[in-house]
C-alpha cells in the first residue's frame, strides 16, 4: 500500500505545472464546497425531520384529544337515562310486562296476558327519550336502550339499525355486568345495518340503574365512523401518510383501508415496536421506509399511530439537496474554467522557455525571451537571455580560436577522399587506351575530368541536390566502365527538392563507401538507391544498397566511430568525413545515421535542416561559424 501511494505521490509530482496548478485550484475550491453543502443538507433533513416528528406529534395528540372528547361526549349520553325518571319508569313498565308475559307463558294462562296498547305507550315513552339522546350530539349513529329481558328500543338514523341486535346485546350486556355500573368502551366491530349495507362502530354501554340502585336496563350508543374518519384525513392530507387506531390489545379501531377494520395487528412489527405512550420509529410498509409516530390517549388508551413515507419527510430535502448539488457543480465547473485560464495563463510563459530552450538545444541561439513584466517569471526571463547570450559568446570565442584548425581538417579530411580510385581509375584508363585505342577511353577521361573539376573545386561552393546526384551518377558510370554492369543506380527525389541547397561531396562517398565495403561477387549487380524525403524539420537522404551488408557487432563499433570521431587513416574514414562536415555545418543535431543487415543491405542516411532552414544556412555557407551568429545576433 505504501509503495503503491509513493507511485502516486511521484505521480503528481511529475505532472505538468498547469495540471499541478489546476488540481490544487479544483481542491481549494471543490472541497469546501462540497464539505458545506453536505454538512448543510444533513443538518437541514434532521431538521426537517425532527420538525416532522414535532408538528406531526402535535396532530397526532390533537386529534387524539378530540377523539376522547367525542368518546366522552358518547359516555355523557349513556348517563342521560340515570336522570330521566320518564325512561326509567317506562323500562321498569317494560320489565313488568315482559315479566307477567314469561309467567303467563309459563302457566299457559293466554286470558290473562296484559294489554298490547301498554306495549306501544311503553315504545312511545322509550323511543321518545332516544330521540331525544340522538339530538343530544351529532356524531351518535344509533341509541340502543334495552330492558332486562333484552327488548331494545330504538329510532332509526339515516344508516339503519343493527340487524344483529340480539347477538350485539349479549356481548354488551356481558360487558356491562363487569363494570359495577360505569360506561364501557368497546372497540371497532362490523355489523350488518338493516340496510344489507356492512358497517363498523365502536360502542358506549352502560347500565341504567333506578333509585335502589337495582339495574332495570342497558343503554348502548354505537359510534359514527365519519367523524374519526374525517380527523384522521385531515391528518394524513398534511402528513401524505396513514394513521391507524389501535386498542391496547391490538384491535384496529380505525383505518382508511376497510379491510383493516376490527383486524387484530398484535402480533404485527409495528404494533410491538410502538411502545410506551409516545415516541417514533422507522420501518417498512408496503416494501417502502416508512417512519412511524404514536402516541396513547390517556383516557381510552388507544394508540393513534402515524406512518409517514420517508419521502414524503425528505421531499423538501430532496429538493435542497438537487438545489444544493447543482450549484455546487455550476460553481466547480466556473471554478474548472477559471482555474484552467489561470494555470495556463500563469505556465504560459514557462511552456515558452521550455520551448526556446529546446530551440537552443538544436543549435539556435537566435532565440530570445520577451520580458513583458517584472514578475518571477520575468526575472528568470532575464536571466535566460543573459545566459544564453553568454554561451553564444562563448562558442563564439571557441569558434574564434579554433576557426583555423576546423578549416584546415576540412581541408585534411576532404583530401583524404580515398585517392585510390583515382589511380584505380587511371589504370583502367591506360589500359583501354592501350587495349581498344577507341572512344571508350575518351569516355572515361571525360568522365573522369567532370569528377576532377567538381571534386577539386572550392570546397566551400553551395551547390544542388541536382548538381551533387549528377556527380553520383557520373561516379556510377566510371565504376560501371571499370567493372562492366555491377552497379545500378536508381534515384527517388521529389522533383521541388532538386534545389535543395547542400554543400559539395556529401552524396559520392557515401556511394563509394557502399562500393568499396558492401560489393557481394556472388550477385549479378548491386542496387544502390538514393532516395530523399522531406519531414516537418528536416531533409533526409538515404543511400541504400543490397550487397554484404555488417553483422551487428560491426555496426555498432562504426556507430561508435561516428559519435566519437575517427583518428587518421581509420576504416570509414569517408563516412566520419561526411559525418563531421555535417555536424561542423549544421550543428549536433544533424548528421548520418546507419542501418544495417549482414547479407541483404547496407542504409546511410543523412538529416539535414529543412529547406528554409538550409537557405538561410547556405546564404552564410563559406563564413565561419562565429560571424554567422554575430550577424544573426
Amino acid at each position: 500500500m505504501s509503495q503503491f501511494l509513493r507511485r502516486q505521490w511521484t505521480r503528481i509530482i511529475e505532472m505538468r505545472m498547469e495540471r499541478k496548478l489546476l488540481l490544487v485550484f479544483l481542491l481549494l475550491v471543490t472541497m469546501p464546497l462540497t464539505f458545506i453543502s453536505y454538512f448543510s443538507y444533513v443538518n437541514y433533513a434532521e431538521s426537517t425531520q425532527r420538525t416532522a416528528i414535532r408538528y406531526s406529534t402535535n396532530m397526532l395528540e390533537g386529534m387524539m384529544g378530540r377523539v376522547d372528547d367525542y368518546i366522552e361526549d358518547m359516555v355523557n349520553m349513556t348517563s342521560v337515562p340515570a336522570y330521566q325518571d320518564d325512561i326509567k319508569f317506562n323500562l321498569s313498565r317494560s320489565n313488568a310486562y315482559y315479566a307477567q308475559r314469561k309467567q303467563i307463558g309459563d302457566n299457559g294462562n293466554a286470558a290473562a296476558a296484559p294489554a298490547f296498547d301498554q306495549l306501544l305507550q311503553i315504545q312511545r315513552g322509550i323511543q321518545g327519550n332516544v330521540s331525544f339522546i340522538n339530538n343530544i350530539k351529532r356524531g351518535a349513529t344509533s341509541v340502543y336502550i334495552f330492558d332486562l329481558y333484552g327488548n331494545a328500543y330504538s329510532q332509526a338514523q339515516s344508516g339503519g339499525l343493527r340487524q344483529n341486535l340480539a347477538d350485539s346485546y349479549r356481548a354488551w350486556e356481558s360487558a356491562a355486568s363487569e363494570s359495577g355500573g360505569e360506561a364501557v368502551l368497546i372497540g371497532t366491530r362490523k355489523y350488518v345495518s338493516t340496510l344489507n349495507s356492512e358497517k363498523y362502530a365502536f360502542t358506549v354501554v352502560r347500565k341504567i340503574i333506578d333509585k335502589a340502585l337495582q339495574p332495570i336496563g342497558l343503554i348502548a350508543v354505537d359510534a359514527d365512523m365519519t367523524v374519526i374518519q374525517d380527523q384522521i384525513k385531515t391528518l394524513d392530507n398534511v402528513t401524505q401518510g396513514q394513521t391507524v387506531i389501535v386498542d391496547k390489545q391490538g384491535r384496529i379501531i380505525y383505518s382508511a383501508d376497510r379491510s383493516q377494520m376490527a383486524a387484530d395487528i398484535a402480533g404485527d412489527p409495528m404494533f410491538a415496536s410502538a411502545a410506551g405512550d409516545r415516541g417514533s420509529f422507522y420501518g417498512e410498509l408496503a416494501g417502502e421506509r416508512q417512519l412511524f409516530i404514536y402516541m396513547t390517549s390517556p383516557n381510552t388508551e388507544w394508540k393513534a399511530i402515524a406512518a409517514i413515507p420517508e419521502r414524503a419527510l425528505t421531499k423538501d430535502s430532496r429538493v435542497i439537496r438537487n438545489v444544493t448539488l447543482a450549484a455546487t457543480l455550476a460553481t466547480v465547473a466556473l471554478a474548472l474554467l477559471i482555474s484552467t485560464l489561470v494555470s495556463f495563463a500563469l505556465t504560459k510563459p514557462l511552456r515558452k522557455m521550455m520551448q526556446l530552450m529546446r530551440t537552443v538545444q538544436d543549435g539556435d541561439f537566435r532565440a530570445k525571451f520577451q520580458v513583458r513584466y517584472g514578475d518571477e517569471i520575468g526575472q528568470l526571463g532575464r536571466q535566460y537571455n543573459r545566459m544564453i547570450a553568454r554561451i553564444e559568446e562563448l562558442i563564439q570565442d571557441i569558434f574564434r580560436s579554433e576557426n583555423r584548425r576546423r578549416e584546415a581538417e576540412m581541408h585534411a579530411l576532404q583530401s583524404q577522399i580515398n585517392p585510390h580510385f583515382m589511380y584505380n581509375t587511371l589504370e583502367t584508363i591506360r589500359m583501354a587506351a592501350e587495349l581498344n585505342d577507341d572512344v571508350d577511353a575518351a569516355d572515361m577521361i571525360q568522365l573522369l575530368g567532370k569528377q576532377l573539376r567538381y571534386s577539386i573545386s572550392n570546397v566551400n561552393e553551395e551547390v544542388t541536390l541536382e548538381r551533387e546526384l549528377l556527380h553520383v551518377s557520373h561516379y556510377v558510370q566510371l565504376l560501371n566502365r571499370r567493372y562492366p554492369n555491377r552497379f545500378r543506380l536508381q534515384t527517388r527525389i521529389p522533383p521541388e527538392l532538386l534545389a535543395y541547397p547542400m554543400a559539395k561531396l556529401l552524396l559520392q562517398p557515401l556511394v563509394e563507401n557502399a562500393t568499396l565495403h558492401g560489393l557481394d561477387d556472388a550477385k549479378p549487380f548491386m542496387a544502390l538507391d538514393i532516395e530523399v524525403r522531406q519531414k516537418e524539420r528536416y531533409v533526409e537522404i538515404t543511400v541504400m544498397d543490397d550487397g554484404l551488408g555488417m553483422e551487428q557487432e560491426t555496426l555498432e563499433r562504426l556507430r561508435d566511430k561516428l559519435t566519437r570521431g575517427a583518428p587518421e587513416r581509420e576504416e570509414g574514414i569517408g563516412l566520419i568525413n561526411v559525418n563531421e562536415r555535417i555536424k561542423l555545418h549544421w550543428g549536433q543535431a544533424y548528421g548520418i545515421a546507419i542501418e544495417s543487415e549482414a547479407g541483404l543491405f547496407t542504409a546511410v542516411t543523412m538529416r539535414l535542416p529543412s529547406m528554409a532552414v538550409a537557405r538561410v544556412e547556405q546564404s552564410d555557407f563559406g563564413k565561419s561559424r562565429e560571424e554567422r551568429g554575430g550577424e544573426a545576433g
